[in-house]
């Protein structure tokens, strides 16, 4: 069986009651102790708790003859059970409880002037049959023009060459769709970010006194 480590105080915690006292009491001039020891009971006494794994190398240390037994020992003793200590917050998790926070705060101050405030109407591409048609054209126009100039360059490139000078204006077709694609990417971006910068804009105003307040 092994020993109890006396410099090990940690575990369970007993309420130290007059049995207790007394043992200790004792226990602090007995001889058959180390000098560590009877310097644990000797402070022990004067409290009012008792580490049980201290308590019991003590007594295990003890004269056997003289030690009382353990249940009467522990006889109206009761374990002290202690509250664990707070776990600190990182301040990653702070900074995020915070803009959970502020995002939270701004949801429910937007429902609750959700019925004054005029409602935002966003602007969708194409929202219009005139915007379809325009844009229809203009790609049209684009790819057209994309053939048109393809197929010249390869017809005085390779001599009038009738399959080169097609082939030529299909490249031309091709490059120019691709350009109007990435160009209405761009353009659709844009838009997208001008929107986003315009609603932070209008709903920063109304969500600072709030936070001021609460803090």
């Amino acid at each position: 069986m092994d020993q109890p480590d006396p410099k090990n105080g940690s575990g369970l915690i007993l309420s130290a009651t007059d049995p207790i006292r007394s043992f200790l009491a004792l226990a602090s001039d007995d001889r058959r102790l180390s000098e560590e020891l009877r310097g644990i009971a000797t402070d022990l006494r004067s409290k009012n708790t008792v580490p049980y794994k201290l308590l019991r190398a003590i007594w295990t240390g003890s004269d056997p003859l003289t030690r009382p037994d353990l249940l009467g020992l522990f006889s109206g003793s009761y374990f002290v059970f202690t509250s664990p200590k707070p776990r600190e917050k990182s301040e990653e998790l702070k900074l995020r409880l915070l803009k959970l926070r502020e995002i939270a705060e701004r949801k429910e101050y937007a429902e609750l002037v959700k019925d004054i405030t005029p409602k935002k109407q966003v602007e969708e591409p194409f929202s219009s049959y005139k915007d379809q048609l325009g844009f229809g054209l203009h790609v049209g126009l684009t790819m057209f023009t994309g053939y048109l100039v393809g197929y010249a360059s390869f017809r005085a490139l390779f001599n009038r060459n009738p399959a080169l000078s097609a082939a030529g204006g299909i490249l031309g077709l091709v490059l120019a769709m691709l350009v109007e694609t990435l160009l209405f990417i761009i353009k659709t971006s844009k838009d997208d970010q001008i929107q986003s910068s315009k609603s932070f804009t209008q709903s920063s105003p109304s969500f600072t006194p709030t936070t001021k307040k609460n803090q």
